[in-house]
């Protein structure tokens, strides 16, 4: 048997739509890291991009297990030596739910090249209206 390679021109992209209200945050960047990669399809390559856009809506109305709301913290440097900033998830909620789904998925894609490529097919939106009404894209129930 020979394994067969797809041309990017011979693969098909398409749009799913994810609903985050009431969903854990590390199942919905589970899936849509297996959307982004392709490995929902019988073409996955895992050195190519294979896989299809996404739309992630009502990112602010996500659940975490645990006591990740209070203790899980995101740290961000600032240009002077010595200084940074810690953010609890909560506030991070409050101020930039986008920033929480795309840090978690992030975490999940390979750190090359590709990883950075595959991150810019994903759409976040906090509330439930969203830009991506004419790609038609297909619901996903988790």
């Amino acid at each position: 048997m020979k394994t067969k390679f797809f041309k990017p021109e011979e693969l098909t992209k398409k749009w799913y739509l994810i609903d985050a209200e009431n969903q854990v945050l590390g199942k919905i960047a589970t899936k849509a890291v297996e959307i982004l990669k392709g490995k929902n399809k019988p073409e996955y390559s895992p050195d190519r991009d294979c896989g299809d856009y996404l739309v992630i809506v009502n990112a602010a109305k996500i659940k975490t297990t645990g006591k990740k709301t209070e203790q899980k913290t995101y740290f961000q440097h600032s240009p002077w030596v010595g200084n940074y900033k810690l953010t609890k998830l909560k506030d991070m909620l409050v101020k930039k739910p986008e920033e929480v789904i795309k840090h978690a998925i992030k975490g999940m894609l390979p750190k090359n090249h590709l990883g950075r490529e595959l991150l810019k097919k994903v759409r976040i939106y906090g509330g439930t209206e969203h830009c991506q009404q004419a790609q038609k894209p297909e619901k996903i129930e988790l």
